[in-house]
């Protein structure tokens, strides 16, 4: 997290020149922001004696930061998530020296407690997807054995930013179930991913096998379901219409011909 009370140096991604000494300092170059002065080169801003340390390392960061005097933090603008993002710290070269003696000397304990901490995580994280297959097999008890850890493993997986990992998800509730149980089906168990890929918009993916969704779960809330061999599972491309597909082909040329017109693709 980046404060408000941080010197802060940025890394120019067009051509700049220093305010104060006229430097032409092209383009990456690294300035300090002065209200006064405007774009400062870091010999004008008193900034060029310290040493860059790239960001990964959190015990080495916080214990240079913490004996220089002076540090600045070093942030570049990223084109992809429109923000600054930082790319390491400037400090002092006797703070640092020290901060990686002491990093030297604590290093097994760090990294004891950090597999112990990724252990205690993992264990956790394995209850919590556990727990999440206990509430599908709850509210769909018609759910074919074992289809709920398939369904839990994959909304809950780490990192995906899937349903399983937001808030609601983790207090069970039958809402967040409902989501990461439908988009199985969605996907698994209809043609709704054949529908994308022949260009149709995913909206009226969804409305053309909403149908046959809501029929599969209303079979897995019950008790006495069980799949049958031959039993439906999706809509078959004649029934979506013709018209449709050759509508969508139609919209897909439109559009791969105005890719071509503003030199979006090759």
């Amino acid at each position: 997290m980046i404060k408000d009370n941080e010197l802060k140096v940025f890394i120019s991604s067009r051509d700049s020149i220093c305010d104060e000494c006229k430097e032409n300092l092209g383009s990456k170059a690294w300035i300090f922001l002065s209200r006064d002065k405007g774009a400062l080169c870091l010999a004008c801003a008193d900034l060029d004696h310290l040493l860059f340390l790239p960001s990964g390392n959190a015990a080495l960061t916080l214990r240079s930061r913490k004996y220089s005097k002076l540090s600045a933090v070093v942030l570049k603008w990223s084109r992809a998530r429109k923000r600054y993002e930082r790319q390491g710290i400037l400090v002092e070269e006797e703070a640092l020296e020290k901060a990686e003696n002491e990093c030297l000397k604590d290093a097994d304990i760090r990294e004891r407690r950090r597999l112990r901490e990724a252990e205690r995580r993992e264990e956790t994280d394995k209850e919590y997807v556990q727990q999440f297959a206990a509430r599908i097999r709850e509210l769909y008890p018609g759910c074919p054995a074992g289809k709920e850890n398939e369904i839990a493993g994959h909304a809950c997986q780490k990192y995906s930013g899937r349903v399983g990992r937001c808030a609601a998800a983790k207090d069970l509730s039958g809402e967040a179930v409902e989501l990461a149980v439908r988009a199985h089906v969605r996907h698994a168990l209809t043609n709704y991913d054949e529908l994308l890929f022949s260009g149709i918009d995913r909206h009226e993916a969804r409305s053309l096998v909403r149908e046959k969704v809501d029929e599969i779960m209303c079979c897995w809330r019950s008790q006495s379901y069980s799949a049958k061999p031959g039993f439906p599972l999706s809509h078959g491309p004649d029934e979506i219409g013709a018209s449709t597909l050759s509508g969508r082909g139609e919209g897909m040329t439109r559009d791969a011909n105005n890719l071509l017109r503003y030199g979006i693709t090759g």
